[in-house]
């Protein structure tokens, strides 16, 4: 799936207050912006973007888009996507956060019949250095490369970047696949899409502590991923006794043979460990793991 390639992209909320700040980034890097999307709005143009009511007028006059992204209000969402998909968009990047679960729900379903992939919600969306930014990504933490972040935070993915970028270690794509308790693409989905990438040669996965994703994550790594990972867990200094997960996730952990409760920093790293992943102890570690997994590369490549 190469983003890179993309030349039609709408964005639906052009007009909103998140949509009038982040735009004109998005265009300036340059994003292929070729239409906007806010009802009642249909006939203005926004830093040169025609802007239409809905998708379907939009895609009547400029064609087949190729990604969406979304900075509706939460409750506008689950309308808005669908409408994307009724058009044949089959990447949406949702930047919103808050959407109802149950809207998620609604949306996953149709997602998952028509093959559409969703990022987000709760996003800061897609960036491949140096060529398209889909989101909300500050550019200058990034420069090109063959180093790929997929992560469940947002600000993190921009540090880790930048302490990449300092290091003189480029990127591939980065990737925030949202914070929302109901998500529309997964650690695994993204770690095979950069499995995959001919761009991508090693994979900085930027976990955070709630849940079991990183833990499925690593699982995954040690079956299907021949590609370097490094990862990094925010949240190790989050006081012991603090309660995170649930009942679930304790029986799961005991399974896992973790011997801690899934969903914390400790179950995170353990669970790398155990699959040979390295883990950075802070974001500014996380170079110096990632040139090790490169050299060791270049080695086996010789």
């Amino acid at each position: 799936m190469n983003f890179a390639c993309y030349q039609k992209i709408l964005v639906y909320g052009i007009a909103e207050p998140l949509g009038a700040l982040y735009v004109p980034k998005m265009v300036a890097y340059p994003t292929p912006i070729v239409a906007g999307v806010s009802p009642g709005y249909g006939g203005q143009t926004i830093e040169g973007i025609p802007v239409f009511d809905l998708i379907e007028q939009a895609v009547e006059v400029v064609g087949a888009i190729d990604a969406a992204v979304f900075f509706v209000p939460p409750y506008e969402v689950l309308d808005a996507a669908l409408e994307a998909i009724a058009a044949e968009i089959r990447q949406l990047i949702i930047v919103t956060e808050g959407v109802p679960p149950l809207d998620m729900v609604k949306l996953l379903r149709e997602a998952e019949t028509t093959e559409t992939l969703i990022v987000g919600p709760n996003s800061p969306g897609i960036i491949v250095p140096g060529q398209i930014l889909l989101g909300t990504h500050p550019a200058y933490c990034y420069q090109p490369g063959s180093v790929g972040l997929i992560s469940r935070s947002g600000t993190l993915t921009y540090e880790v970047a930048l302490e990449l970028t300092r290091a003189g270690i480029g990127q591939s794509i980065a990737v925030g696949i949202g914070g929302d308790q109901i998500l529309g693409s997964s650690l695994q989905q993204w770690l095979q899409i950069l499995e995959e990438d001919d761009r991508t040669e090693a994979i900085v996965l930027i976990g955070e502590i709630g849940g079991e994703s990183e833990e499925m994550a690593a699982r995954y790594i040690s079956e299907a991923i021949d590609k370097p990972v490094v990862a990094y867990i925010a949240g190790s200094t989050l006081p012991k006794g603090q309660p995170v997960g649930h009942a679930g996730a304790v029986i799961a952990a005991k399974i896992a043979g973790l011997g801690v409760e899934i969903g914390t920093a400790e179950s995170k790293r353990l669970a790398f460990e155990q699959a040979g992943i390295p883990v950075a102890d802070r974001p500014s570690k996380v170079p110096k793991l990632v040139q090790q997994a490169l050299e060791r590369l270049g080695r086996d490549r010789g």
